[in-house]
């Protein structure tokens, strides 16, 4: 099915929802190629064993981890009856890893796949019901994962920042622009493989121009984003990594039933466009009107909407909260 739909965020939030009781957290450890994860498991308080749940593993932004938009669309999908998982990727938050703060595509792919191996070990969980849903830069991580691990039954991307190449030069500067990130990141991974030591640089700032996001919302607001759990530091040897992965390859080979939740007004709104039109699976989208990228991730309205959108498309492709599964 294809479907596309725009709304103003003020027409959006007066979508049904099915709330229930707040869910409860329970923290969880399980590994990944060697290394402790550490989650988040948000459990709808009226639970019930004999019937087990859809489940969703919910991933964030880059350079974030669990306590951020993940924890608050996680908290989402459990007030709607969903079991959602959030986690820390190897080398951020509370995960182990020797590697800290450092953006690795394939590493966090992999990440995704151990969290939707562990759900299904979960008494609570039907095996055969477990989805993904990915926010801003792990939307591409997602989607790649969920392409070769057929566990992952059903996908919605919130914000999606979904890259090719052409959309990098478009974003980072053109090809100049895209060679001097490069080469940037190319000095830090040979000092860092010299040395064994890593130079971080500022994730976010509003004055220090070597930030990698310099003078951005959400993380440098104090009743948003830039919170104890989060360390505002980045690895810069990351950029030839993250400016080379092509999220847009795994629309092809993507075949479960999707959803795209965005605004024009968001970021990179072509490459959600550009990925959206290879699909060749069930899709559909919703695009809302005015939410910029940063407003998606923590705004009352835009995640309402949001939400409601994305359990929606949960429940018609993983099956009702509260019925028996697999």
């Amino acid at each position: 099915m294809l479907k596309t739909l725009t709304l103003t965020v003020a027409t959006a939030v007066v979508l049904a929802s099915t709330a229930v009781a707040a869910p409860r957290v329970e923290r969880v450890t399980f590994a990944s190629h060697g290394e402790q994860i550490v989650g988040d498991l948000y459990l709808p308080e009226d639970l019930d064993a004999a019937k087990p749940r859809p489940a969703l593993v919910v991933t964030g932004a880059w350079m974030t981890v669990k306590e951020q938009m993940p924890s608050r669309y996680a908290r989402e999908m459990a007030d709607r009856g969903f079991v959602a998982l959030t986690f820390d990727f190897r080398g951020w938050g509370e995960s182990g890893g020797a590697r800290r703060q450092y953006e690795d595509p394939s590493a966090k792919i992999a990440d995704i796949e151990a969290a939707v191996a562990y759900l299904a070990t979960r008494p609570e969980i039907g095996k055969d019901r477990i989805g993904g849903l990915g926010i801003c830069a792990s939307s591409g991580y997602m989607v790649t994962a969920a392409a070769k691990d057929a566990a992952i039954k059903s996908v919605a991307l919130v914000a999606p920042w979904l890259h090719d190449a052409e959309v990098v030069e478009q974003t980072y500067g053109g090809k100049d622009g895209v060679d001097r990130l490069e080469a940037a990141g190319d000095a830090a991974e040979a000092a860092y493989r010299s040395t064994g030591n890593q130079a971080f640089l500022p994730a976010a700032s509003l004055t220090d121009d070597r930030a990698i996001m310099f003078k951005v919302p959400y993380y440098t607001e104090a009743d948003r984003g830039m919170i104890p759990a989060w360390r505002n530091e980045a690895d810069p040897a990351f950029w030839r990594g993250w400016l080379t992965f092509d999220a847009t390859q795994a629309a092809p080979r993507l075949h479960q039933p999707f959803l795209m939740v965005h605004s024009e007004a968001a970021a990179i709104p072509q490459g959600a466009h550009k990925f959206y039109a290879r699909l060749t699976g069930p899709k559909q989208q919703l695009w809302l009107d005015n939410v910029t990228q940063f407003d998606f991730y923590d705004r009352a309205a835009p995640v309402k909407a949001a939400s409601d959108a994305v359990a929606a498309h949960f429940r018609a492709t993983l099956g009702n909260a509260g019925e028996a599964g697999q």
